[in-house]
């Protein structure tokens, strides 16, 4: 294990870090969680599948506590919740109390692209590093193949005779790669002659925004696993537009087969030995952005504080587990963490993080910038839940200005506020926060769903643009106004929404920061996600297949001569 960092000594690498920590067998880590020998599949020897069968074993155990790890709206950089998350699971076991971490596995395209690792950093880690962010144990390249083997059975049904009438102009089913490739969001496929098929416009998305993802993350077994495979809508027909499902093409068995390994939720550890849950992958901004529902419900069978991530802001991935996650699984969070950095709340107050800045200038804009926190505060506080605020130290941040951070939080309605530093020294840093988190866990709970599963689609997504987006109105594209009132004669308007827009704004315009008031939340049109049992409307320009940019984080990885990986973050 590591051990904390003298103040004097030079701060190593995360990849440093992690490859020279001395991990614990990962059979000792499952017989310390609670497993038995017959429950974990061992990947090597510090990763493990956890059998789906504990849950029958422990369905008698009383559930733990559910904390979810959000965030404010964050900088292109990001703000750190999982170096948090992880922070906090190894103060939690600090402080004597018995923690289960569970995080979304990495995609190799943000690895590759601007955001680097998933991991945490510092020495709040989960290892092994490169392992979780390269490939991990193929869980996710399992959903891209199933996914693209439904894309390939419908133009397969196409071209031999098309038994089912699909309108080649109404298939909404997309391919999928683990890879940032915006050269491949609107393709032509089937050119080169009949023999290779009928020639039509389609697309790729990432894979961490496959419907396939999606329902491997809400599935509480195989047999719902298969079942919800089935319902996936793949395509439409001819004329009166009937669905045709992967369940119509005969595709959803072999789907099944393909993801019946990766269903099993992964056992790895944090640098301190706690043990995390690390399993499914979808991005909050293109699609729910947590870790699958099995992980949690796994968690909460092993552990006395279920610690869960969800992704970006308080805006995306926290509204997405409460209401749909929390919906689906019947789950009640105790609390919630709210990630914070003086640097993103500079960003919002309009000042760059420069030590050049004058001391005056610098506190005024944090003053400005507290408005974004105190937005995310307010989310947090309309799902009746306890809010502890996390300021997440960076080098250079100032006691004064962290003293005013935890300051404001706490008049702005915080339970506690408290600052992370364990990036720099473990567990021993984050123990502050851990405390202040039990203590909220205790606090009066009136959790609740944002809406009700009978409200109409249309009061569902206005719901969430004007009550946690802070919008003053919603505005339909033509094509969103077709679907809503197609969805709704089609039955599904008892699904719950997911809202896809940019992560970099309450609103849907990454350039309006800190806490835009006023605005119209534009939609442009809505996926149906029946396999999963939701809505997707698509806000703003949102794509669902990120690009890389100028310098992506792969121009900086590579292998050194004796082997080892440099450069990964």
């Amino acid at each position: 294990m590591a051990s904390s960092i003298g103040e004097d000594a030079p701060m190593k690498t995360s990849l440093e870090i992690a490859q020279e920590a001395v991990l614990q067998p990962i059979e000792q880590i499952a017989e310390r969680a609670g497993l038995e020998p017959d429950e974990i599949e061992p990947y090597g020897r510090y990763k493990a599948k956890v059998s789906l069968s504990v849950l029958d074993r422990l369905k008698d155990v009383k559930d733990a506590k559910i904390v979810c790890v959000t965030g404010m709206t964050p900088t292109r950089a990001g703000e750190g919740k999982t170096t948090t998350l992880v922070g906090l699971t190894q103060g939690l076991g600090v402080i004597g109390k018995n923690p289960v971490a569970c995080l979304r596995e990495a995609s190799v395209g943000p690895v590759f692209g601007i955001k680097g690792g998933a991991a945490g950093g510092g020495l709040t880690q989960v290892v092994p590093m490169e392992d979780l962010n390269l490939h991990f144990t193929g869980d996710i390249h399992a959903i891209g193949a199933a996914n693209n083997l439904l894309a390939a059975m419908i133009d397969a049904s196409i071209l031999h005779g098309n038994e089912h009438h699909i309108d080649a102009l109404r298939i909404p089913w997309r391919r999928a790669v683990d890879m940032n490739d915006r050269a491949l969001r609107q393709i032509a496929i089937g050119l080169g002659g009949r023999a290779n098929g009928y020639p039509r416009e389609s697309g790729f998305d990432i894979t961490a925004a496959s419907e396939v993802m999606a329902i491997m993350a809400v599935s509480r077994d195989l047999q719902d696993l298969r079942r919800r495979l089935g319902k996936i809508t793949a395509a439409y027909s001819f004329g009166e537009g009937k669905a045709i499902t992967a369940e119509d093409l005969r595709a959803a068995g072999a789907m099944a087969v393909l993801l019946k390994d990766a269903l099993k939720p992964n056992l790895v550890q944090t640098l301190e030995g706690q043990p995390v849950m690390m399993h499914c992958g979808p991005f909050a901004n293109i699609a729910h952005g947590n870790n699958s529902l099995i992980a949690d419900l796994i968690g909460m069978k092993l552990g006395d504080y279920v610690v869960t991530e969800s992704g970006f802001g308080s805006d995306m991935g926290m509204e997405k587990f409460f209401d749909i996650v929390c919906r689906f699984g019947k789950l009640t969070p105790s609390a919630a963490v709210l990630v914070t950095t003086v640097r993103a709340i500079k960003h919002h107050g309009g000042v760059s993080d420069d030590p050049r800045v004058e001391r005056a200038a610098s506190l005024q804009s944090i003053e400005v910038g507290m408005a974004n926190v105190r937005r995310h505060l307010n989310i947090i506080r309309t799902y009746g839940v306890p809010a502890v605020v996390a300021v997440n130290r960076r080098p250079g941040d100032t006691n004064e200005e962290v003293e005013l951070v935890k300051r404001l939080a706490l008049e702005a309605g915080a339970f506690a506020a408290e600052a992370n530093e364990g990036f720099s020294k473990g567990g021993a840093g984050a123990a502050d926060m851990a405390e202040a988190v039990v203590a909220a866990c205790e606090q009066p709970n009136t959790f609740h769903h944002l809406y009700e599963d009978d409200a109409p689609l249309q009061d569902k997504i206005e719901a969430v643009a004007t009550k946690v987006y802070g919008a003053k109105e919603v505005y339909y594209y033509p094509e969103a106004e077709r679907k809503l009132s197609q969805f709704t004669r089609e039955g599904l308007g008892h699904f719950p929404v997911c809202m896809a827009k940019t992560h970099l704004s309450l609103s849907s315009d990454a350039t309006l920061l800190n806490a835009p008031e006023n605005f119209t939340l534009p939609v442009r049109d809505i996926r149906a996600y029946t396999g999963a049992g939701w809505l997707v409307p698509l806000c703003g320009d949102i794509v669902q297949m990120p690009g890389l940019g100028t310098e992506p984080a792969a121009m900086n990885i590579d292998i050194d001569s004796e082997g080892r990986t440099v450069g990964l973050f």
